[in-house]
């Protein structure tokens, strides 16, 4: 016969402990008339078949179809109502779990349009009071299946569901700088709260208080910054740091400025990645033709003195053929070199063909 469970309570409850199973080992027997002793702060869910069923709250509970209206429906009770069944029994936790600490262990990404690289590499770290606001929700995401559950188990789940909602708080405000997002967290220790508990709620949870200390700015190599962001925003810095590196150039920074290159970078950088690897492909193949257009124009002003005409070749006025064919091949290699417009070359080109033309 198996051992039915009369009376059951959970008195030593630990420090960081969420939930606990009883029994530990395997599934409990119970029948109607069995007790369920429940302490202050505490509730006590009943779970079989990995379902999260009925929730008993503080008290002294004789189980009952009235208290165990879902779990009695399930079993089909025999008439006596003192049919044994077999189900698992979740003493929740419901008191705060103070100074629980979190911080990023991946920083978060900030864009900062028109500034320095366009991101910024956000990192912090502080402490929140955190407790369980619905015992059934929060047994059904995270307790079932556990014979025990404190903080640490969840603690990266915490983690990755709070830094997640401070990115999207951080994208929606409109915060372009480190002090803008420290702003962000003072508000949050205030009157935002209730906007992170719009996310832990969902999981059950909520969130008594928030502490952080001050953002700050991480520094990575320009070669690691891809291990942080998505590859549109990681082309467009390559993009803004082939600017930088040609401006540190005193014969090209200055036209390279003036030219345009870079154009874009300082835009918005929160770009979602294209999922059409085609269309991605032709658009980086469109910027890096804009780019190599944009240099050829600095190139030519500089050789030419922006619009003027270029200077004439050493013989510029020559009187035979042989002089003319000369002049008219010393221009190809200009245009080659980028030294000279295609619009100044064909018209140079024109009139000494014209000429030759005249000479029969």
């Amino acid at each position: 016969m198996p051992r039915i469970i009369d009376v059951v309570d959970h008195t030593n409850v630990g420090i960081e402990e969420f939930a606990y199973r009883e029994p530990q080992e395997g599934s409990g027997d119970w029948r109607m008339g069995s007790q369920v002793i429940v302490g202050e702060s505490q509730s006590a869910v009943f779970v079989r078949g990995g379902q999260a069923l009925d929730v008993l709250g503080t008290g002294r509970h004789t189980l009952s179809t009235a208290n165990l209206p879902i779990l009695s429906g399930l079993i089909g009770l025999a008439t006596s109502g003192r049919t044994p069944f077999t189900a698992d029994l979740y003493f929740v936790n419901l008191k705060d779990m103070p100074q629980v600490r979190w911080g990023t262990s991946t920083p978060i990404v900030m864009e900062t349009p028109g500034k320095g690289l366009g991101v910024v590499l956000l990192i912090t770290h502080g402490v929140i009071d955190i407790g369980v606001d619905d015992p059934m929700l929060f047994v059904k995401q995270y307790a079932v299946g556990r014979s025990m559950l404190s903080v640490d188990d969840i603690r990266d789940r915490i983690q990755a569901a709070l830094l997640g909602e401070l990115a999207s708080l951080l994208a929606t405000s409109g915060a372009q700088s480190v002090p803008d997002a420290n702003k962000l967290l003072s508000d949050l220790e205030g009157g935002m709260l209730v906007k992170l508990n719009d996310k832990f709620a969902q999981l059950g949870l909520r969130i008594k208080a928030f502490e952080s200390n001050p953002f700050t700015a991480k520094d990575v190599p320009l070669d690691q910054l891809r291990n942080y962001v998505s590859l549109d925003i990681w082309e467009r810095v390559q993009r803004l740091n082939i600017a930088q590196t040609a401006a540190a150039n005193p014969g090209m920074g200055g036209a390279l400025a003036g030219a345009g290159v870079g154009f874009g970078v300082g835009q918005s950088l929160g770009a979602a990645l294209n999922p059409d690897a085609a269309a991605m492909q032709q658009q980086m193949q469109q910027q890096q033709m804009m780019m190599q257009q944009m240099m050829m124009q600095m190139m030519q002003n500089q050789a030419g003195g922006g619009n003027q005409a270029p200077a004439a070749p050493a013989n510029d006025n020559p009187q035979t053929k042989e002089e003319i064919m000369a002049l008219i091949d010393g221009l190809d290699a200009k245009l080659s070199k980028g030294e000279i417009s295609e619009a100044t070359y064909n018209r140079l080109v024109a009139k000494w063909e014209e000429r030759l033309k005249s000479m029969g």
